[in-house]
């Protein structure tokens, strides 16, 4: 141990893109080349059903996750339109 030795800290850029089909946010850290093209995994599988070879457990797993988010959107619509009368 070498007085004056120090570890340069690298600097790791994170890139900011939204899927285009479900407008939902996700982080990266490498730049897309084409990012208007970017889609989630989900949106990708949707657009794909044939090429979905994830374990059944996995998809009733998202299914799940899928339609909580659903369920969330509905009940925040209901409350809008209460708002509103």
């Amino acid at each position: 141990m070498g007085k004056g030795f120090q570890m340069k800290k690298k600097f790791k850029r994170i890139y900011e893109y939204k899927c285009t089909i479900t407008g939902e946010a996700f982080e990266t850290t490498k730049e897309a080349p084409n990012p208007g093209e970017l889609v989630t995994v989900q949106a990708y599988y949707q657009l794909n059903p044939d090429k979905d070879d994830r374990p059944e457990a996995i998809k009733k797993q998202v299914g799940t996750i899928e339609a909580l988010g659903e369920a969330e959107e509905q009940d925040e619509d209901q409350e809008q339109e209460q708002e509103q009368q």
